[in-house]
């Protein structure tokens, strides 16, 4: 066989007259009718080979049964390109390989797909058939960033003394806020293993154990639905550190953040990024994680609501409701009454909102105008001061909704980012970081009637608000902190409770008993006892972090075997029947469905 002396996207113009022998994949195959050219590449690039009839018949004889994806090997001598004949578009478009010498190390089917065309494939096929789609070279500069970042993250813990350790993949099953996967053990009967949703409680651990610094790169596991940005199989940049509070944790990230933009996408990252509380990234953006590319703040207009004409807005201010608003740059000449009414109406809908207002900004004579059906319901002077406080302007939208604040945050927190997409307020490309602090411990469940954990059960109280765990938890503020990029939360962290005492108190306010805590986290709570010291950490999403750097918004294109919606890996047929045998050893016995009832119950999912 040929042994390989350079990769496809290496050689170049000072490389000419060189011997080499260049292994690849077939791209493309042109057959002249005397010269054959063939489109050599592999994961660095493309180099173009070029067989002469009539100084190496043999080899240019084989050239022309070539085909799109063989792997060939091919010795040759590197040339310039002739005048006019270079290609810009390729590293090494200078350049050509005059072949002696072909051979074939594989022949290959035609593909179930077009590599050109593949983004206009649909995806199911692109991950049946991974390996084709793998060798594309969007797919492969995107796993080239993740093992770059990887490295990146590994050298830069590395310089500041922390140490990667593994947790394990087989641990106790504890409720973290999402169903876990569950390993049936064959030697405990009727007992079963979790795969980790994270290492949280084995990264506090080793906080007890006087690591002091740690940090892992973690698969992680969610049985919960998959979505664009989500996935059951996952991966997280895991931290942890002894001895520090909220600013050495921000201060650390931060700056990994700013050296990996800079190394990957040559993009400078002001550092300190800035911050934001809790508080007002609700008020102000009605998300907690804002997409702060463009303006477009919230306003609330309750108090004008409730002394208009306007019952509707009026009765639900009166009930203790609000009503907010935001006004859409240039939204009044782009969208018409019916696209307000029916399309942008059940687009709130979908997230609980019951109908939504609107007023169109006009200028007459110098002076702002506020037009629609609602306006004759409120006063000149009110239509004034709705216009003001928007700061609104000629050709501007103002959209409202009425309801329960939760409700009326949800439905317009992405109306906003609907709009600002639409209205083209931002440009592609841009990053706009923001760190928000001053999370509430908890959050009321309203279904369910108690408390739950804004974050997890183990971050920490404020120092001041932590007497507040016996008399007032609905005014508890955490030592929690997430890193926000264009609206996507990519990291969230927080200060841990050392104290067993404290995280006991915790628990009793998320309604789990001492009995409960006991049995789910009893080994955690015990080595509470022996001398933790105060820590804290944070985690990063991987995967969103890929996808903000090279662009994409589907999480299965920067994972090299993801799972489809269903959960399922097409190309392996995962998950799969398993031999009877295997059930008997594991004592477990399945249920038996029919396909109509499968399908039904996929329908519902």
């Amino acid at each position: 066989m040929l042994k390989r002396t350079h990769n496809c996207g290496q050689l170049r113009i000072e490389d000419v007259d060189k011997k080499i022998v260049l292994a690849g994949w077939v791209k493309s195959y042109r057959d002249h009718g005397g010269l054959v050219f063939i489109d050599l590449r592999d994961r660095e690039g493309i180099t173009q080979l070029v067989f002469n009839p009539e100084t190496q018949p043999k080899a240019h004889e084989l050239a022309r049964t070539a085909r799109d994806e063989w792997v060939i090997a091919a010795e040759g001598t590197v040339k310039p390109r002739g005048e006019g004949l270079e290609n810009p578009k390729l590293l090494t478009g200078q350049i050509e390989i005059v072949v002696s010498e072909l051979e074939v190390l594989n022949v290959s089917k035609t593909p179930p797909f077009e590599m050109e065309n593949a983004e206009k494939t649909n995806e199911e096929i692109r991950l049946t058939s991974r390996y084709i789609d793998l060798r594309r070279p969007q797919m492969q500069q995107k796993m080239k960033v993740r093992h770059q970042v990887t490295k990146i993250v590994r050298d830069y813990f590395d310089k500041l003394g922390f140490w990667e350790i593994e947790t394990p993949m087989l641990a106790k099953s504890t409720p973290e806020g999402a169903r876990d996967f569950l390993v049936p053990s064959r030697l405990v009967k009727n007992a079963f293993y979790a795969l980790p949703q994270s290492p949280q409680l084995f990264k506090q651990i080793l906080m007890v154990s006087g690591v002091d610094k740690y940090f892992q790169i973690v698969r992680c596991f969610r049985d919960e639905d998959p979505r664009a940005d989500r996935q059951a199989e996952f991966t997280q940049i895991d931290v942890e550190a002894s001895f520090v509070d909220c600013d050495d944790i921000i201060t650390v990230h931060e700056k990994m953040i700013a050296e990996i933009w800079k190394k990957i996408l040559n993009v400078d990252i002001s550092v300190p990024i800035r911050r934001m509380t809790y508080k007002d990234a609700i008020n102000d953006y009605g998300i907690d994680r804002p997409d702060l590319r463009f303006d477009m703040k919230l306003k609330d207009i309750s108090d004008i609501a409730a002394d208009s004409d306007f019952k509707v807005f009026a009765s639900i201010v009166k009930k203790g409701g609000i009503v907010k608003g935001l006004c859409a740059t240039g939204g009044g000449d782009k969208y018409s009454r019916s696209d307000i009414e029916k399309t942008m109406t059940a687009f709130v809908a979908d997230y609980g909102a019951k109908g939504l207002a609107w007023l169109k900004v006009k200028a007459e004579d110098g002076k702002i105008i506020l037009a629609s059906s609602i306006a004759k319901f409120f006063k000149p002077e009110q239509l004034e001061e709705i216009a003001k406080r928007f700061d609104a302007k000629d050709g501007d939208l103002l959209l409202f909704v009425a309801d329960i604040p939760s409700t009326v945050n949800k439905a317009l927190a992405p109306l906003r980012c609907r709009l600002g997409r639409e209205l083209n307020l931002y440009e592609e490309g841009v990053f706009e970081f923001v760190w928000v602090v001053d999370f509430p411990l908890f959050e009321w469940n309203e279904n369910e009637k108690r408390y739950d954990s804004l974050h997890h059960p183990f971050t920490s109280p404020t120092i001041e608000d932590t007497e507040k765990l016996d008399t007032d938890p609905a005014n508890i503020n955490s030592q929690a902190y997430d890193l926000v990029v264009n609206g996507s939360e990519v990291g969230g962290g927080s200060i841990r409770i050392h104290n067993s005492k404290i995280q006991r108190k915790v628990f009793k306010i998320l309604n789990i008993s001492d009995e409960q805590a006991t049995q789910q986290f009893g080994f955690f709570l015990k080595a509470l006892e022996y001398g933790a010291p105060p820590h804290g950490g944070i985690a990063f999403g991987l995967d969103r972090l890929i996808m903000l750097l090279t662009g994409t918004e589907n999480i299965r294109d920067v994972i090299a075997f993801p799972k489809t919606q269903r959960g399922q890996c097409l190309m392996s047929n995962a998950p799969s029947l398993v031999d009877p045998k295997q059930l008997e050893e594991l004592n477990l016995r399945t249920q038996k469905h029919s396909h109509q009832i499968e399908k039904k119950n996929g329908d519902k999912k």
